[in-house]
């Protein structure tokens, strides 16, 4: 983890990848996972900055209005002139969980690099990526160099995302390798579980994990049961915040995503950390979309 002490505003946070709209039955909400998860860690208190693309269009236009209202910074985002702007038809079941129907040849699958990106990637405290950012070669490619020019100490945030078939071994292979800290879910466990050919339950299966790809970090969420944090030395299971009234529960993994990566640059206790990250997402889950006005 990184030894060097700083206030939580010193922290330098990115989320690479989509950046998008989600379109459900009643409205439009902006979203998309690692720009989700940069905007939480703005609310935490940290510099924070999404890198992606939108279209020359209203959309994008729009996107980064509301990014701009949000208080996000913008500076990373850049414009494809050839590609529409990234959505999602998202539809909720009587849980408020989501079903996602993602758009393909978006501008966010034409991420390029740049030199001022690598700067960026330079000084970052911690990075957050997924899998689906990756599905076309241009954006993979851009977001594993980004990744490879961050520095030892920076915390490599794989949350997994699974989503319909926009993944595949080789990519997940891949992703855990230049990772540090891993985030998924029970669903996404058992599906990387199958892929890889192992059983067990579910302690043995997050150390086997850890073990193979030397991962420092690994936090699996369980909805209202909670979280489990594991670390090399320590494993920490929480039980769920309880809310009321679900609304939806986009973007709650995104929080806790930015929870526990906050948690863990302060060099938080793994109890504060998991009760944290839950109280957090749970919030998110009350609210509509994936970047709620926070309290």
């Amino acid at each position: 983890m990184n030894s060097k002490k700083k206030s939580v505003s010193d922290f330098v946070t990115v989320g690479i990848g989509e950046l998008l709209w989600d379109e459900y039955p009643g409205g439009r909400q902006i979203g998309g996972a690692p720009s989700n998860f940069a905007y939480q860690c703005q609310n935490l208190g940290a510099e924070a900055y999404v890198v992606s693309t939108v279209g020359v269009d209203d959309a994008g236009r729009d996107l980064l209005e509301e990014l701009h209202r949000k208080e996000v910074n913008r500076s990373f985002i850049s414009i494809d002139h050839r590609h529409p702007t990234g959505s999602v038809s998202v539809l909720l079941d009587s849980d408020g969980v989501p079903g996602y129907m993602i758009h393909e040849h978006v501008a966010w699958d034409f991420l390029t690099e740049s030199d001022s990106l690598h700067e960026l990637a330079t000084r970052a405290d911690a990075v957050c990526f997924g899998t689906l950012a990756q599905r076309s070669p241009s954006s993979r490619k851009s977001i594993q160099s980004f990744l490879s020019a961050t520095h030892p100490e920076c915390l490599r945030i794989f949350d997994i995302n699974l989503r319909q078939h926009y993944y595949d071994l080789n990519l997940i292979e891949e992703s855990l390798r230049v990772a540090n800290v891993l985030k998924l879910n029970e669903e996404e466990l058992a599906v990387v579980s199958k892929m890889f050919g192992w059983s067990g339950e579910v302690h043995a299966l997050l150390k086997t994990l850890a073990e193979a790809y030397s991962l420092e970090v690994i936090a699996l969420t369980m909805a209202e049961r909670g979280c489990i944090i594991r670390t090399h030395d320590q494993t920490v299971q929480q039980d769920g915040a309880i809310q009321e009234h679900v609304r939806d529960t986009v973007g709650a993994g995104d929080c806790f995503s930015a929870a526990l990566t906050i948690g863990l640059l302060q060099e938080t206790s793994l109890e504060g950390v998991a009760a944290k990250a839950n109280q957090l997402a749970s919030y998110v889950c009350t609210q509509a979309g994936g970047m709620p006005d926070m309290p």
